[in-house]
Parts: structure tokens; C-alpha cells; sequence
């Protein structure tokens, strides 16, 4: 059975630390809304002191360093797909923030998406979380879920610009 982590458990590794979202993951309920609400929150704050390209390499590398991050965490937790590992959630939504239009509408739109797909899982994101039982195909799931909320938002802008 997996444990419910803490915050000594937050504090005892890195990876920990991370895979919980710097914390969000903890939330008693609705982690992975917290998580995502936490990417939001800190894309706006170091959104506009780099390049995009600075930042799609830094998501890049964070989506590679999850993998590994999320695999430390789930093997703590007893289950590589832990409610509070947040982690998943976190780095997709940044990158889906990059492409978004820059207003708290299409924001809260992206959110809204993403949260839903993540949510419900559309295929390959339920292959990958059915199947996939690591840190892969956890960041796998949600990278899915991340790229159907930006076809979803490209086919709002048409209808709507």
C-alpha cells in the first residue's frame, strides 16, 4: 500500500521535494489541480525574465530529470503513480503556458483543458498509464494531455480570433 508522504518526506530527498511540486502535491484533495495551479502560478514568475527558447530548453531538461525524479519518489511511496506526485503535471502545463497566449483568459483556458485531459486520459494517455507503471510513462500520460489542450486551444483561436 502506498504511503501518504509528509513533510518530512518532502524534505528527506530532492527528487521528493520536486515530484511533490515544492509542496502542492500535498494538498489533501485535488493534488494534481494543485500541482498544475502551482506551474501556473510559477510560470508567471520566471516567464518573463528568459528567452522562449531558454525556457522550452529548461522544460526540456525538466521533463528528461522527471523521469528519473518521479521514479525516486513512487519507489518511496510504494506507487510510481502517486496522488501526490505532481511533478507530471507541473512541467507539461509550463510548456503548454509557452505556447498560450498571453492572457488570463486563454490561461485559465489552458488550465481548464489541461486539467480535464489529464483528467480522463485520452487515448495514448490512458495506454501510457495503464501500461507504463514508471516514471516514463507517468510524464508520458500527461505530455499527451499537454499536447490535446494545445490542438484543443489552436482550434478555439480559429474559431474565435
Amino acid at each position: 500500500m502506498a504511503k501518504r508522504p509528509t513533510l518530512t518526506f518532502l524534505l528527506a530527498h530532492p527528487a521528493h521535494f520536486l515530484a511533490c511540486g515544492c509542496g502542492s502535491g500535498l494538498a489533501p484533495w485535488a493534488p494534481g489541480t494543485f500541482g498544475t495551479l502551482f506551474a501556473w502560478f510559477s510560470f508567471l514568475m520566471f516567464r518573463p525574465h528568459y528567452s522562449d527558447f531558454a525556457l522550452l530548453a529548461a522544460f526540456a531538461i525538466a521533463y528528461l530529470a522527471g523521469i528519473w525524479i518521479i521514479d525516486v519518489a513512487g519507489k518511496a511511496l510504494g506507487d510510481p503513480d502517486h496522488g501526490s506526485i505532481v511533478w507530471d503535471e507541473i512541467v507539461p502545463f509550463w510548456l503548454v503556458l509557452l505556447m498560450t497566449p498571453d492572457s488570463f483568459l486563454w490561461q485559465l483556458s489552458a488550465f481548464a483543458l489541461f486539467r480535464y485531459f489529464d483528467i480522463t486520459k485520452p487515448q495514448p494517455a490512458r495506454y501510457f498509464d495503464e501500461h507504463v507503471k514508471n516514471g516514463f510513462g507517468v510524464m508520458a500520460d500527461d505530455l499527451v494531455a499537454a499536447g490535446y489542450t494545445l490542438l484543443s486551444l489552436a482550434l478555439l483561436k480559429i474559431v474565435f480570433a
